[in-house]
């Protein structure tokens, strides 16, 4: 029995933890004795494991993300890029632990925040165990942001970085730049890109394109995210059923990556009077107070079973993301048979086949943005999308598949 740990920050938090984490268990299923170890998580879950249990250790994992935030800060260039820059100067040693020493493969996911440093990582790789590693962004081929927004100096060698202060030859992202390039060089290190997107880039990074990559999508469980009855959801959501829903997952409206200003200017563009706003996750009421619709805040929603309904309440969703990997809102709705309309950019093109199962609208068109929504408005009428949509992902992400392919990865490893 193949033996794999997979490595992350977080345990249910962010789209990257949950990819893991549905991995995790897909892996499980097919007999995979699979384990995830976290930095630290508040919830108990067979086949997870926090590094930090005791109260002392998880004040300890806090100063370690403090730490490593402090760090950059002398170095941000300002509030903006807070979060899109990780220096990895700070960390945890995890080679010594037990999931660590036991496992056959170290599968590596999203580690940043002040769970693996730079030298974290070292002596990991100097296990000299097979090392893969999932990409949820682009990190493991910059000199240190996660998405480069349309900065090109990882082809070659970072340096003069936009997101730094003071950016110059020999600065942060040179050195960390400089530090990957040494260390991935003695390493048997295999990539895994969930899009073909972020494939297509890791040929282009002087950092990582002798390494082999594999392109192979997240999962998700088919049989948890369903269709179900939208006018029945709609009761019990308390929403009226008069209404057309857009569903945008409004995690940080004030990210340009996330591109909300042309979700903002397209539905000032459509002149529909029966179109309402769904909105979950994190922020608040207050942050699409000046929309011109209704607006319907669900929060912060952590219950399967309710983001299911969420997602069969809308007729569709909208993601207007400017660069994106493999967007778990996409994957999610569209096992529930909602279509989508995003951008054609990154691994949301991977997902989305215009006018069958959604809208692909030019990057950066909050015109075309709008044109969309109001094709799969009028082209859902008979729910041919929406069936589409379900259809896709069955073929495309269901776990058991995804899983698969993975553990073929594995054993050519071993």
């Amino acid at each position: 029995m193949i033996n794999v740990v997979h490595i992350s920050t977080f345990h249910r938090e962010g789209g990257a933890a949950i990819a893991a984490l549905r991995l995790n268990h897909a892996l499980a299923k097919l007999g995979v004795k699979s384990d995830m170890l976290v930095h630290q998580s508040d919830k108990e879950e067979e086949g997870v494991t926090p590094f930090a249990q005791t109260n002392l250790e998880k004040k300890w994992r806090w100063l370690h993300f403090v730490g490593e935030r402090l760090a950059y800060l002398p170095h941000e260039k300002d509030k903006t890029v807070r979060f899109a820059f990780s220096p990895a100067l700070i960390g945890t040693d995890i080679s010594q632990h037990p999931l660590i020493q036991t496992a056959d493969i170290i599968h590596l996911h999203w580690f940043n925040f002040g769970f693996l440093s730079l030298n974290g990582m070292k002596k990991l790789f100097e296990l000299n165990k097979p090392i893969v590693w999932t990409l949820h962004d682009m990190w493991a081929f910059t000199g240190g942001c996660h998405y480069s927004r349309g900065c090109e100096r990882f082809t070659t060698h970072c340096s003069d970085c936009p997101y730094l202060s003071d950016p110059g030859k020999y600065d942060l992202s040179f050195s960390q730049f400089e530090f990957k390039r040494k260390l991935y060089g003695t390493t048997p290190l295999t990539f895994i890109t969930p899009s073909k997107w972020l494939g297509q880039l890791v040929q282009t990074s002087m950092l990582s394109q002798s390494k082999r990559c594999e392109v192979i999508p997240n999962c998700i469980d088919t049989s948890q995210f369903i269709p179900l009855d939208k006018r029945q959801v709609r009761i019990q959501l308390g929403l009226p059923d008069t209404q057309k829903y857009l569903l945008f997952s409004g995690a940080n409206t004030a990210d340009p990556r996330k591109g909300f200003r042309f979700l903002k200017e397209a539905i000032q563009q459509i002149k529909r009077r029966d179109l309402s706003l769904l909105i979950f996750g994190k922020g608040s009421q207050e942050d699409f107070h000046d929309l011109d619709l209704p607006v319907h805040f669900l929060g912060k929603i952590s219950s399967v079973a309710t983001m299911v309904q969420a997602y069969n309440a809308a007729d569709l969703i909208v993601v207007p993301s400017l660069e994106d990997n493999l967007p778990n809102t996409i994957m999610e709705g569209m096992s529930c048979g909602t279509p989508t309309v995003g951008f054609n950019t990154g691994g949301i093109s991977d997902m989305i086949d215009h006018l069958q199962n959604g809208y692909l609208a030019t990057s950066r068109s909050a015109k075309d943005l709008a044109l969309g929504i109001e094709a799969v408005l009028e082209g859902n009428v008979t729910g041919i999308m929406g069936q589409n949509a379900r259809k896709k992902v069955v073929e495309n992400y269901a776990e058991n598949q995804i899983a698969g392919q993975h553990l073929n990865l594995y054993q050519t490893l071993l």
